[in-house]
């Protein structure tokens, strides 16, 4: 029999229904932020080794991909996001056999997903960047990178939708000590792939998806080892139409909501691929590095949606509000502050990963826009998160898509084909960011907050 918060494996879950709720969202979202960084350490090392071992057309390459890799898999991790909403949700209620259920499905979804999609991305590589305006010089080490990338797809989603079981419970630990181990390995193979062996662009996407097994691996033996709720047992994974019909209507609409914004990227990404590849190296390496920032305040995003759902699972509305005003908080402090660090030690930053000046240049521009105010970006996502977490999917979905999928598109297609320039074009991100997070806090006041305000609360602790 399985039980909730008992054994060895009680210790690595969090109860998010009773106590103070502020130490801690900081206790889950703080294992999150470092997992993130720690991730993005190891994908820096990526950028770093190229960039400095194989010059600024290997690193344009590796750096030029990430919004059509985002394109074709968030729609599919967005049913990651509807998996833990479900699990998270049937742990705040104590319903063991449903929380095991969608586990299970999840698992399996993930390995069907993960063939089916490392299938098509690895065919249609070339044709998609062909697409996207990818430069001459650029575009074959691209689709090399993103052809062996979409091989590690099985193991990329495994692990992913692993993690996200263990997070709906409160575990964020184990799976950043996991990260540690397998960012290890990536960083190693890109220093023997890249500078003994001279792969390049190859080394650097065969040491990711390296890395990636190595973390589907340590997260499946958790999950088949823990004594705890969300053990994995192989003779229960299969497709429940139930648990699969609410992980599907909590997660589709995130995924599309996730790829769609990923095709206004592409459009973003396609127009700076008309600057050069100096241009597209330099606004590369500036993403690569805002990413330090995003993942801090993604992690309020994962902690508002998961106590979300064990508070409005457990019938305790009132902690569903204040998860909201916590994280709002917690994520502004966080955009704010490392947002205009970074900005001040922005070109020491770009020079660790290229040292030519004008890719230093292009990338500050990029800095300048984004971040003092990424702030904003991340006050939406924590907006979403809350709808999430309360059962409401299409809403953010629909909201997001045109406060800022379709008014970047409309901002490249008017604004910037009247002023041609980087800072122009860089500025649909905070335009947008804005809009977005006002409707959705509107959406929430008068649709959300109702909802909550109907529910028959019980005795807060």
């Amino acid at each position: 029999m399985f039980r909730f918060g008992s054994g060895k494996s009680g210790r690595h879950e969090i109860n998010m229904t009773e106590g103070p709720l502020l130490p801690k969202i900081l206790a889950f979202s703080g294992p999150l932020i470092l997992t993130g960084i720690l991730q993005l350490l190891y994908n820096a090392a990526d950028v770093i080794v190229v960039g400095n071992y194989a010059g600024h057309e290997a690193l344009a390459a590796v750096s030029s991909t990430g919004s059509l890799i985002n394109l074709l898999v968030n729609v599919f991790m967005g049913l990651g996001v509807g998996a833990s909403v479900v699990i998270a949700r049937n742990y705040g209620a104590r319903d063991v056999a449903a929380m095991r259920k969608a586990e299970h499905t999840a698992m399996t979804l993930a390995l069907f997903m993960g063939v089916g999609v490392g299938i098509f991305g690895f065919l249609a590589a070339r044709p998609l960047l062909q697409m996207m305006d990818s430069p001459e010089d650029v575009i074959d080490g691209a689709s090399l990178y993103v052809r062996i990338y979409f091989l590690g797809m099985p193991a990329n989603m495994l692990y992913n939708f692993g993690a996200a079981a263990m997070r709906a419970v409160g575990d964020t630990k184990r799976p950043m000590v996991y990260l540690m181990i397998s960012g290890l390995v990536n960083v190693l193979l890109n220093l023997l792939l890249v500078i003994v062996f001279h792969m390049d662009v190859a080394g650097v996407a065969i040491a990711t998806v390296a890395s990636q097994v190595v973390s589907m691996v340590l997260v499946l033996l958790c999950l088949f080892r823990t004594r705890g709720a969300i053990q994995l047992n192989l003779h229960e994974c299969r497709i429940d139409r139930r648990s699969l019909r609410e992980i599907i209507r909590i997660g589709l609409p995130a995924g599309l909501q996730g790829s769609l914004f990923s095709v206004s990227n592409v459009l973003i990404q396609s127009s700076v691929n008309s600057f050069g590849s100096l241009v597209v190296a330099g606004n590369g390496v500036a993403c690569n590095i805002e990413g330090f920032v995003y993942v801090a305040m993604n992690a309020q995003h994962q902690a508002d949606m998961t106590f979300a759902s064990q508070n409005y699972g457990a019938g305790k509305p009132e902690r569903v509000k204040k998860t909201l005003w916590c994280c709002l908080g917690v994520v502004t402090a966080i955009g704010l502050g490392m947002g205009l660090l970074i900005l001040l030690f922005g070109k020491t930053l770009l020079g660790l990963y290229n040292p030519e000046e004008q890719v230093i240049a292009d990338g500050m521009v990029r800095m300048g826009v984004i971040m003092p105010t990424y702030f904003l970006c991340g006050m939406m996502d924590v907006m979403v998160g809350q709808l999430r977490g309360v059962g409401y999917s299409i809403m953010p979905m629909i909201v997001s898509l045109t406060g800022a999928c379709l008014l970047r598109i409309v901002w490249i297609l008017t604004v910037f084909a009247q002023v041609h320039t980087l800072t122009v074009l860089y500025m649909s991100y905070p335009v947008s960011w804005f809009v977005t997070f006002a409707i959705h806090f509107f959406c929430y006041l008068f649709v959300a907050q109702r909802k909550l305000n109907r529910m028959k609360p019980v005795q807060q602790s």
